[in-house]
């Protein structure tokens, strides 16, 4: 009797190896993340919990950015999104501003904003006049 047949003692000889992204049900890589603080001397040893957070952590900073970033692009009757939307949708929430406030994107451009005093007063308040106030003598 092999030992790939089901019901015997032990690991199958040909198991199929789940990665620990699937396990943790996750779409960015663990293993990789796992590496990456391993080799950055962030710490001497990393738990096995460490890597699994983080990669948690930025799969949910990437998919609230892209959410609203997708969000912006539509606004803009756009199917492709661009550092524009990126850009827009990062500076109008409040908490992803704060957080990337001293971050440059690049081709972003800036919030469409004109100063209050800037635009041009409301002529004829109550009165019903026609021309504004500048225009007497």
């Amino acid at each position: 009797m092999s030992s790939t047949t089901k019901g015997g003692r032990g690991k199958p000889k040909a198991a199929k190896s789940v990665s620990r992204s699937h396990k943790a049900g996750l779409q960015f890589p663990v293993g990789r993340i796992a590496r990456f603080l391993k080799a950055g001397k962030y710490a001497d040893r990393v738990g096995a919990g460490a890597p699994v957070y983080l990669s948690a952590v930025l799969e949910y900073l990437a998919a609230e950015v892209l959410e609203l970033a997708g969000n912006a692009a539509r606004d803009n009757k756009k199917n492709r999104i661009v550092p524009r939307h990126i850009q827009l949708a990062v500076r109008n929430d409040e908490e992803l501003s704060k957080l990337l406030g001293s971050v440059t994107i690049a081709n972003g451009g800036v919030l469409p904003n004109i100063h209050q005093t800037l635009l041009p007063k409301k002529a004829g308040k109550g009165k019903g006049e026609i021309g504004s106030a500048s225009q007497e003598f």
